[in-house]
């Protein structure tokens, strides 16, 4: 009940504010347009002088959301963000925004952002709920009417409708030509918010005309909880994929935490275009997607609009419905009335409606003289004379073929009905046909059931292709099904009209606007979490296991890092030609694409940015820090973008690994202040050299069988992997594939070869077991027993070896012994010069080759950090959203 979903949402948040999540008890509603007209009145008197007034009325449209939308200022205080649409004057002409003063602009936000308590456009609230008041975005007439009549009517709507533009205009239409306009606008919505955001404010962008708003909100306030609320349908991947600013249109909604639509079927639709038009990933099982440049997850999801139930039954009550439904049904005695209201639009389906119409008599002659249509269309917003030419020809056909003198089966009236009329005609009705070819939510349907409570509860024929539950539920384009259908309900007996009405009476008036409205609110609250909301929250825990992993805390990493250098430096010796170097204490890994640099289409695009360049060389400069970047690259990439990184001056520079821990390349080993000039780049070393590689011959003609097989997808051969990639084969069929030849591999060569498949971003990959990114950690923190402080940053599934490595102290203890791993005793078997220093102090034992090492590590000096969303399935003990604020 809607009872409940308030006191879930005051449990949520009374838990977010014990959390320290900070809630302003405000919902900001963005709409494209404001919910009242305005007009300015101007009274001139005889010096000349001039007084102004401004007046607010109803605007018509939307009341389903907006009653949502005013329902929850029994809880929540409610801002109404829109356009003011085309000021009116006295004059009778329309006021341009350039031709207003500061004052009248100033008078005019006063008036909006007093709303409900200024004016009586909309019912008055009980007196202890809480404001909504509304906030004027201004936009000149071209932004406004190119953004709205032209990007959004012209192209979007088509489009969400599954036709093209070039289908609905009259002439040559380019689909970028009014784009310019549409940015604008969002981008003029986008600081307006901005301007009146308050720190935990809930933020509700509505509809299609502002899907680029998600993402400029999220540019200008990164820790704004936002929710995009889509009303139309949204199209398969294979319609969307033609929208030339695709991707622009899907990277602007996924700027938001959560997006709802009408039904399952659009949100199937929208995660599907995510992965197939422009490969981003799914998340929590399909409901949710990450926009790889952001690193931030987006939830999907759905939730359909109801109307204002308790509104609508007060209305049918009205006293002026009583004549016209006595004046209808004495006019149409004896006969059965079939009624449909429609837009008059396109995707409405008006002229199918009539053509199943005319194939019901033609089928069922017995109906002739028995049963008539009443269509009513309103205007649309785009004006089609070509349509309404036609639907008037084709009820002039159909009358001239079945009508007589006495009879006319089909009466069409084009206006606007008035509350009463409509009302009073929903009451008559003794079937509903409400049949578009394709409708987000279509409250008509809705109406009727109420309607009809207090007169004949009649049932109504239903699109299939429209979000709503139904009674009939018909294909639009099979006018054979619709006939049937009509029919049938005409003649359906009065104890299946009781049940049916029953069932959907009960459906309308549970699942209202209100209840729609405050489950929307309930949503979006359970999208924030203190790591997600406050980046600096006291009480992220870092424990790995709980719920969203908590925002990596700078302060704390801060103390660990001051504490690693409180070792006193090595005393300098004036007379000592060579100064040595100071023992690093501090040890940082990094992964690269994903990391350090984002994750771009063509690999070799992703070159390392001057920022994550100064990042690493201030890494560098103290001599206690030792650097390493642990990669999937090959050799020649690191050496290429990253080689020079920190030697200035005779810097040790930074480690490296390449391809996943197979090619090792120690910092210089200059030791001193005349020698650094001179300080020799260390060789890559081969880890593999060892190692048995005979199984990539057998691995890689598997991999070739499924690459003859799966179209997009290539084999990348690297010293020591291979790899299958199919970003760029169908996605369902890829991940298929990848499966299919994962279940080869493991059950056919891996279990006899020295081997590990890995399942990727988009690929699959085989290495020797003892060559990966965990083990190269081990070997470095092996080889430095002295370390009292690492951090380590990635992003993917490869760098969970990493993060498992550093969770070998589990035991909580700051000492604790570690034994020698497999990259050490396999690959320095041998190598003398590779063997770590015999202290005392570090080594357990001076027999074996390869002691044990006593480690003086805290486990909270271990700072372990995943690149991307909080609710990333990972070993990492915290997070950060995107690589810029990894070199940031």
């Amino acid at each position: 009940t809607l009872a409940d979903i308030r006191a879930s949402i005051a449990q949520l948040e009374d838990r977010h504010r014990r959390n320290g999540v900070v809630l302003s008890g405000r919902i900001l509603h963005v709409c494209h347009s404001l919910p009242v007209t305005c007009t300015l009145h101007v009274d001139k008197d005889t010096s000349s002088s001039s007084s102004s007034k401004w007046k607010l009325g109803p605007r018509y449209g939307h009341a389903a959301m907006i009653s949502g939308i005013r329902s929850l200022s029994a809880t929540h205080e409610q801002i109404i963000v829109g356009w003011t649409g085309d000021i009116e004057s006295t004059e009778g002409e329309k006021k341009e925004v350039g031709e207003l003063t500061e004052e009248h602009k100033s008078e005019l936000n006063e008036i909006l952002f007093k709303g409900d308590k200024e004016d009586d456009v909309h019912e008055a609230h009980d007196e202890d709920h809480h404001h909504t008041g509304y906030v004027a975005v201004w936009m000149s007439s071209p932004v406004a009417h190119g953004y709205y009549d032209g990007y959004c009517k012209q192209i979007l709507w088509p489009l969400f409708h599954y036709l093209l533009w070039q289908d609905v205009a009259t002439e040559y239409a380019s689909a970028d030509s009014h784009y310019p306009h549409y940015e604008a606008a969002n981008s003029a919505f986008a600081r307006r918010i901005a301007e009146i955001y308050q720190p935990g404010d809930l933020i509700w962008v509505h509809d299609y005309h502002l899907l680029l708003l998600p993402n400029l909100i999220r540019e200008l306030l990164p820790d704004a909880v936002v929710g995009l609320f889509v009303h139309t349908p949204f199209p398969s991947s294979e319609v969307f994929r033609c929208l030339p600013r695709r991707k622009e249109i899907l990277d602007g909604m996924l700027g938001a935490n959560l997006i709802c639509f009408q039904n399952y079927s659009y949100t199937r639709h929208f995660v599907s275009t995510c992965i197939r038009v422009c490969g981003y990933e799914s998340h929590l099982n399909g409901r949710g997607i990450e926009n790889p440049s952001s690193s931030h997850v987006t939830a999907v999801s759905y939730c359909p609009v109801g109307i204002d139930a308790e509104r609508v039954a007060r209305d049918v009550l009205r006293p002026g419905i009583k004549p016209k439904f006595d004046a209808l049904k004495t006019l149409y005695q004896g006969k059965k009335i079939i009624v449909g209201r429609d837009k008059l639009d396109v995707v409405k389906g008006v002229l199918q409606k009539l053509r199943a119409f005319e194939k019901m008599l033609q089928m069922y002659p017995e109906w002739v003289g028995r049963v008539v249509m009443i269509q009513v269309t309103s205007p649309s917003l785009a004006d089609s004379p070509k349509l309404e030419r036609q639907v008037s020809e084709l009820v002039a056909h159909i009358n001239g073929t079945y009508g007589s003198l006495d009879f006319i089966p089909c009466h069409h009236y084009h206006q606007t009905l008035k509350k009463d009329e409509f009302y009073a005609l929903l009451s008559v009705a003794d079937l509903a046909v409400i049949t578009p070819l394709r409708d987000g939510m279509n409250t008509t349907s809705m109406e009727f059931v109420i309607a009809q409570e207090r007169t004949k509860r009649s049932p109504s024929v239903l699109s299939e292709l429209m979000g709503v539950m139904g009674a009939l539920w018909v294909n639009p384009w099979d006018l054979h099904t619709v006939a049937s259908a009509m029919h049938r309900a005409l003649l359906m007996p009065e104890a299946e009209k009781a049940i049916r009405h029953t069932y959907l009476h009960d459906v309308v008036t549970t699942r209202t606007s209100h209840m729609w409205a405050n489950v929307l609110t309930e949503m979006l609250l359970q999208q924030m979490s203190p790591s997600v909301h406050g980046k600096n929250d006291a009480n992220a825990s870092g424990v790995p296991g709980k719920k969203g992993i908590p925002y990596l805390d700078i302060a704390r990493l801060r103390k660990w890092y001051d504490a690693a250098s409180t070792l006193a430096p090595p005393p300098s010796i004036s007379h000592q030609p060579v100064r040595p170097r100071a023992k690093p204490t501090r040890l940082f890994f990094f992964d690269y694409d994903g990391t350090l640099a984002p994750i771009v289409k063509v690999p070799s695009a992703a070159v390392p940015s001057e920022q994550a360049l100064n990042a690493l060389n201030n890494l560098c400069k103290d001599e206690r820090n030792l650097v390493y970047i642990i990669s999937g690259r090959d050799a020649d990439f690191l050496d290429q973008h990253l080689g020079s990184v920190g030697t200035a001056d005779g810097g040790r520079g930074l480690g490296f690994s390449a391809e996943h821990g197979g090619f090792v390349k120690e910092p210089r080993n200059g030791t001193g202040e005349k020698s650094r000039d001179h300080a020799s780049p260390s060789p890559w070393r081969n880890f593999t050299s060892k190692l048995d590689m005979s199984w990539m011959s057998e691995v890689y003609e598997v991999f070739r069988y499924y690459t003859e097989r799966t179209t997009g997808s290539h084999i990348e051969v690297k010293k020591s992997s291979i790899t299958w990639h199919y970003r760029g084969a169908d996605p369902e069929w890829g991940q298929f594939q990848c499966r299919q030849c994962q279940d080869l591999l493991e059950n056919n060569v891996a279990h006899k070869r020295p081997i590990e498949v890995l399942v990727g971003k988009k690929n699959l990959e085989v290495r020797p077991i003892a060559v990966n990114k965990g083990e190269i950690v081990k070997r470095l923190v092996y080889k430095h027993p002295e370390v009292e402080f690492i951090f380590c940053a990635g992003d993917d599934k490869t760098d969970e070896d990493m993060f498992r490595a550093l969770r070998h102290n589990s035991s909580g203890k700051i000492e604790f012994i570690m034994e020698a791993p497999l990259s050490v005793t396999l690959v320095d078997d041998g190598d003398e010069e590779e063997q770590p220093s015999q202290n005392s102090h570090h080594n357990t034992s001076s027999d074996p080759k390869y002691p044990p090492m006593k480690i003086h590590l805290a486990p909270e000096a271990v700072f372990t950090v995943a690149v991307g969303h909080s609710s990333k399935r990972t070993l990492a003990s915290w997070h950060v959203t995107s690589p810029a604020e990894v070199v940031g």
